[in-house]
């Protein structure tokens, strides 16, 4: 039995205990694990640091060490994250709907776990507590393999997640930490049949391609984030400038910050000066469309399609100037990864407009795309940002882990 398989087996093995345990049980293990990573910080910065060390070696962006990074405030705000999960309402069992049929059958539909998750992703070791709390309160059992950047990180913290669980008398391998970083493990768990029953990569585009493209187990898309800001005609510049801002460089690393921006040329000449000053502040890199340098000079590198095509995770942004509100919209169709799109505009019907033929899973008017968040939309923390329209789309929380099961009781029906 290879590696993978035995972390299947074990997972299965684990998966009637995550699904039998009450509300009570779970949420004690989750109230132990909060209070287990409090108890260890400095073990886990000690971790860290040693991923810490390899990225900047490495050569990694400092956006993306950013992303890896795990201190005292971190640390405090995953436990917190857990609490919140606690706080949440359990969806197991919850009956979503109920009838009786002509012959006397009474049927159910209620909400039952999904079993063994499997969970891929990059750099940010908070993910390993996210996804394996949000599990355990959805009543299944998690495989998680971070990126080998992160390993001692998600190493630790999965042990101090194990520790917890058994502390309350739940089996260790309701959660698993894959601690093998080999390309060939990350494909053997994309194609572990009868035992992952649904796979959710977590990163960027190529990881989320790489994994739809390889894996035969039933994957959720998620993560990858081309978002744009269109700053229509009417808009207002300062408004239009706070978003844009916030959107860019609150914390360019993650998926629900923008990576282009589009402005109607009527407004250009006005709003642009204004925005490049604030990307100054952060040295933030402009690609930009013809027109887009004729207002902001040779700062400004000329973009193609593949500055516009590109999820940047940096401080960079693609720039274009568009003729209408309908050339933003095609624009957008054309390299938007269905995550996260806003207009910022005064007009009613430019809003109603956008939000109706742009084809993502959020659409804001006058808002900026980093609310694209489980916490933001009161979910909790959540497993990923779905893209895709199956299953789920949007922020992925409790109730997206779980499937449903029909409850039907008779009285000697027979066909």
């Amino acid at each position: 039995m290879s590696y993978t398989e035995e972390l299947g087996r074990k997972a299965k093995a684990a998966e009637t205990a995550a699904a039998a345990a009450s509300t009570m049980q779970k949420n004690s293990a989750l109230a132990a694990i909060s209070k287990a990573l409090l108890a260890n910080k400095e073990l886990i910065i000690s971790e860290n640091a040693k991923d810490l060390a390899a990225a900047k070696e490495n050569g990694m962006s400092e956006a993306m060490q950013d992303r890896l990074k795990l201190d005292e405030k971190r640390i405090e705000g995953m436990a917190k994250g857990v609490d919140e999960i606690i706080a949440l309402g359990d969806p197991i069992g919850q009956v979503i709907d109920g009838f009786t049929r002509p012959n006397g059958l009474q049927i159910l539909k209620t909400r039952a776990p999904l079993g063994v998750i499997g969970i891929i992703f990059e750099s940010r070791p908070n993910v390993t507590v996210d996804a394996a709390a949000l599990c355990l309160k959805a009543g299944n059992a998690v495989i998680l393999k971070g990126g080998k950047e992160a390993i001692n990180s998600n190493i630790c913290l999965g042990n101090i997640m194990r520790a917890a669980l058994e502390s309350e008398g739940l089996p260790a391998d309701i959660i698993q930490v894959v601690e093998s970083t080999s390309r060939e493990t990350t494909n053997e768990l994309m194609k572990l049949n009868g035992y992952i029953d649904l796979l959710i990569p977590r990163g960027s585009a190529r990881l989320i391609q790489a994994v739809v493209n390889t894996a035969t187990v039933p994957v959720i898309e998620t993560g990858a984030g081309n978002c744009h800001v269109y700053v229509d005609d009417s808009a207002d510049i300062e408004m239009a400038a706070d978003i844009t801002d916030n959107a860019k460089t609150q914390r360019p690393s993650v998926c629900n910050a923008i990576e282009s921006l589009l402005v109607h040329k009527d407004i250009a000449q006005e709003f642009l000066p204004v925005i490049a000053k604030r990307f100054k502040t952060h040295n933030v890199k402009i690609y930009g469309c013809d027109r887009t340098i004729a207002i902001l000079g040779d700062t400004v590198e000329k973009a193609t399609d593949d500055e516009y095509a590109t999820e940047f995770n940096d401080y960079i942004i693609a720039v274009k100037v568009v003729d209408s509100i309908e050339d933003a919209i095609a624009h957008i169709r054309k390299f938007s990864t269905g995550h996260s799109e806003c207009i910022v505009t005064k007009s009613i019907d430019s809003a109603a407009k956008f939000q109706k033929e742009v084809d993502a899973a959020a659409v804001y008017v006058n808002a900026s795309t980093r609310f694209t968040d489980g916490g933001e939309f009161g979910f909790g923390a959540e497993i990923g940002i779905s893209t895709q329209k199956l299953h789920a789309r949007g922020p992925m929380g409790l109730t997206e882990l779980t499937t449903v099961k029909y409850l039907i009781n008779g009285n000697g029906q027979i066909r």
